[in-house]
């Protein structure tokens, strides 16, 4: 069994790649289980623990990943994690890759990507409402599908956010607003990225012809949008119609569950307001887990 260092990891994945690599994971046909969470209460900790196998595939995967706020304090990244990496013709372990969360991030900015790719956006401005680790990676992944000339960006502290301008200016200018609402005044291609548990984003802060992307909600309690932006949603787009009412935005407004589709499905384009709800699927850890097992062997 091998075991791979986040630095091995850097050295082999193909960030861009991993855009397309998303679009098949959510094609796929596989079995994907709901999710585990664990709170860790002492901490304010979670953790996630996901797993899945394409059927036909020559692998199965299972991740742990996991935030602890209080790590900050520490001087320590708030996540962590690993993906384990077996033979789905023997069930022995293949490859541990310790990525430290890394490959987690990397998926779920990759798949924001390419919905916005899959739907033909073609904004120069982007908006994102959060300014951690994901924000970083969802500007420079947004970067590879669309011609990118302005970041609107809040974060719920100043500091961070003028930290996360600083780290993604290479990517574009970057403009940091008092809320969110400033953030859907300036942009109509916006993505959250938050841990928030009570909505950021309410339907009268949106322009006309906007798509909002929201990835920060991936478990219960958590959410980022007012559900009346769900209900007059011209198309709702989740990553798992089952997970997202869950543990998604769909789980403030189950009435609209019927109307969601899942990238399978098609049915979704342009709109007055159009929602895409990701929850973080185990099959885009499958998926991104083999990509680097593989080129790493190469």
């Amino acid at each position: 069994m091998r075991i791979l260092s986040l630095a091995e990891i850097r050295k082999v994945l193909d960030y861009p790649e991993a855009i397309g690599l998303m679009r098949e994971a959510l094609l796929a046909d596989c079995d994907t289980p709901m999710p585990m969470h664990l709170d860790i209460a002492p901490e304010s900790g979670e953790v996630h623990i996901k797993s899945s196998y394409a059927r036909g595939g020559r692998y199965f995967a299972m991740k742990v990943a996991s935030t602890f706020p209080g790590n900050r304090e520490r001087g320590l990244p708030s996540g962590n994690g690993m993906m384990l990496l077996c033979s789905a013709e023997t069930g022995a372990p293949l490859a541990v890759l310790a990525d430290e969360g890394h490959l987690t991030d990397v998926r779920t900015a990759a798949t924001a990507a390419m919905i916005a790719r899959e739907i033909g956006r073609t904004d120069r401005v982007l908006g994102i409402v959060g300014s951690g680790v994901q924000a970083r990676l969802v500007a420079r992944l947004h970067k590879e599908v669309m011609p990118l000339e302005r970041i609107i960006l809040w974060g719920r502290r100043r500091e961070r956010a003028e930290e996360c301008a600083r780290d993604i200016a290479d990517v574009a200018p970057v403009d940091i607003v008092d809320c969110p609402a400033a953030v859907a005044r300036e942009a109509r291609l916006i993505v959250t990225v938050t841990a928030a548990r009570a909505p950021l984003l309410k339907l009268a802060d949106l322009q006309p012809g906007t798509h909002v992307t929201a990835v920060g909600s991936d478990g219960p309690g958590k959410q980022e949008l007012d559900p009346h932006i769900l209900r007059r949603a011209d198309w709702i787009l989740a990553d798992s119609i089952a997970q997202c009412e869950r543990l998604g935005e769909l789980q403030y407004a189950k009435e609209q569950t019927m109307r969601a589709r899942e990238m399978r499905q098609g049915g979704f384009g342009a709109g007055r307001l159009t929602v895409a709800d990701l929850t973080g699927l185990g099959v885009e850890d499958l998926f991104i887990a083999r990509h680097v097992y593989e080129r790493s062997l190469a």
